[in-house]
Formats: structure tokens, sequence, C-alpha cells
């Protein structure tokens, strides 16, 4: 047991309506200095809640390392297809994964549909999406995404011509960002409204550096957003992704990690917001794993989901934990 993994187990909790079938829609695999791959996966979804299926979510992992710097990023898909073969031809109680969102740079503008059509290929019938991260800010105490985006990416011309060709290939887009650039993403989803967005993370709430000690003004400004983006019908919310040291809320500098019942009283407005905002048919709740357990175990992280919408009504539970998850990446039921 890592060091990380014997802090998170300082909680335990029971697991709430351990039956309920759910798929997580947002995880990461990766080799980097602490790795994460399908044995830590397995022993996260194995822990206690029924996970069916999970999403995988480009970060930056496997590149190729020759070739085209374009098609590099397809190592990733081609690194994550073989552990979803491996993982379908394993017992059947455990986890699969369902499908793939990976990075091309949509800044190549129409030219990026070789890049696409590439990683089709490489997925196996299971990519599904691109996520070019635009995550920005001007202060030195926030790190910017690994793409090294413009302060005003989605505005750019070759990132949106680019971004044009996710449609006719059936592909959705991925939005990660910091929540300045969530009126970004608005914008974004009027001018293309065949294209399906996925809103990472609830726009990103930041609460380090600049944005310390300011959380209800920042909520304030970010409902209202929040609910400009929910007019458009073409975006669908992820809920989850708040348990990450950028958020603020301070968990991962503890001596004990946060329960469930810490999580729900901390951020139940931000849920619950959205949640109103989008709808449970347009909402999806995701682990964002390995990330998000610098906070909180994935056993309470789920927990945490389940208290937050004990009072909603059997079907709005079903699209949460996953209805949504299987419309919006065209994931195919367990046998």
């Amino acid at each position: 047991m890592t060091g990380r993994e014997a802090w998170l187990a300082q909680v335990v909790e029971e697991t709430i309506e351990p039956e309920r079938a759910i798929v997580d829609p947002h995880h990461h695999l990766w080799h980097f200095d602490s790795p994460y791959l399908l044995a830590d996966l397995w022993a996260d979804t194995g822990s206690g809640h029924a996970i069916e299926q999970t999403v995988f979510i480009e970060c930056g992992a496997e590149y190729r390392t020759d070739g085209p710097e374009a098609l590099r990023p397809v190592g990733e898909t081609e690194f994550v297809a073989r552990v979803a073969a491996e993982a379908a031809a394993s017992p059947p109680d455990a986890a699969r994964i369902g499908a793939i969102v990976g990075f091309a740079d949509l800044m190549l503008g129409a030219p990026v549909e070789a890049v696409l059509e590439a990683h089709i290929e490489a997925g196996r019938g299971l990519f599904r999406g691109i996520r070019h991260s635009a995550a920005w800010d001007a202060s030195d105490a926030v790190r910017n995404s690994h793409s090294n985006p413009p302060p005003d990416l989605f505005a750019q011309p070759r990132f949106r011509e680019g971004f044009g060709r996710l449609a006719g290939l059936g592909m959705s887009f991925e939005a990660w960002h910091y929540h300045p650039q969530i009126p970004a993403t608005t914008d974004l989803a009027r001018a293309f409204p065949e294209t399906t967005i996925v809103l990472d993370h609830f726009g990103g709430p930041l609460g380090i550096g600049p944005y310390a000690g300011k959380r209800d003004e920042i909520f304030a400004q970010w409902k209202v957003d929040i609910a400009a983006l929910a007019e458009c019908p073409n975006v669908v919310a992820k809920l989850g992704g708040l348990a990450m040291p950028i958020n603020g809320f301070g968990w991962h500098k503890r001596d004990r990690p946060a329960s469930s019942d810490e999580l729900v009283a901390a951020q139940r407005d931000w849920y619950l917001t959205c949640i109103e905002a989008f709808g449970p048919m347009r909402c999806m709740f995701e682990s964002n794993t390995p990330v998000d357990k610098a906070s909180i175990s994935y056993n309470v992280l789920w927990n945490a989901f389940k208290k937050l919408v004990a009072d909603f009504s059997a079907a709005e539970k079903e699209e949460l934990f996953r209805g949504t998850a299987m419309r919006a990446y065209r994931l195919e039921p367990r046998g």
C-alpha cells in the first residue's frame, strides 16, 4: 500500500446502495511518477460500489515518441485500447472501459481531421471524442493545462476550424478550463449547436492563489455563468472533480482525508445548482480518479454522491449515475 493509499484508508465507510449500477465517466491511466493502471482502477471500482463501465479521459499519457508531432497523442489511445481489451477479457464482475476520449491539437485547423481519423482507428471502436484543455489563468499560483493553451483558446479561428470537424465524425468535445472561462464555453456551444460538449468538473472553480478566500463571491458569478451555459441544449455536465487542490478546500493537507459527510456539507450547493440548471438527464457523477484521491477515497466519494441525491426519484438517480453517461458516450449496455 502506498503512502497515499494508507492515508486514504484512515476513513472507511460502509458502502451506500451497493447494488446501484454506475458508469464512471471520468478517469485516467498513466505510468507517471505514481502509476495508475488497470489494477489500480479495479481496486477503486471494486471497492464497494457497482461500477459497470468507465470512460477514460486524456491526460498526456503514453504518447508516441516518434513520427509526426500531430499524431503522437494517438499513442495514448493505442495504450488505453489495449488496456480496455485486457479489461474486457477479465472477470465478468470487473469494470469495463467503455469509451476513450483523447487529445488532438484543434489549433491545426481542418488538417486535424487526419488525427481524428487516426484516433478512431486506434480506438478499436471505443473512441468517442476530444479534450483540448483550455485551462489558463494569469496567476503563477495556478497551473495551466498541459496543452499550454492561450488565454482565449476557444475563440481562436484555427481552433474553431478544427473544432468544426468533430461533429461530422460523431465526436463530442470535453471542455476543461477554469471558472472565469465558462462564458467562452457558452459562446463555443452556441456557435456549434450540433456538437455535444461535456463540461468537466463544474467548469473548474478555483480556490487558490488570487481566488483563495473568495468562495462566496466566486460561487455567485459561477451560478450565473452556469445558468447561461445550461441554456445550450448540446451541453452536458460532469459532477465531480471538486476535490483537487486547485479548488481550495485544503483536504489534501490534513492528517485525515475527507469523509462523505464533509464533502456534502462543503459542496452541496455546487452540485444541486448544476443539477437544477441542467436537469438530471444532462448531468453525470464522475470520480476524476486518481486526481481527486488527493483528498478523498473512491468509495467515500461515491457515498457522498449518493447522499447528495438521497431524496431524488429513482429515475433521476438512474440518469445521474448511469443514464446520462451512457448516452453522452454512446456506451453499449453490459451483457
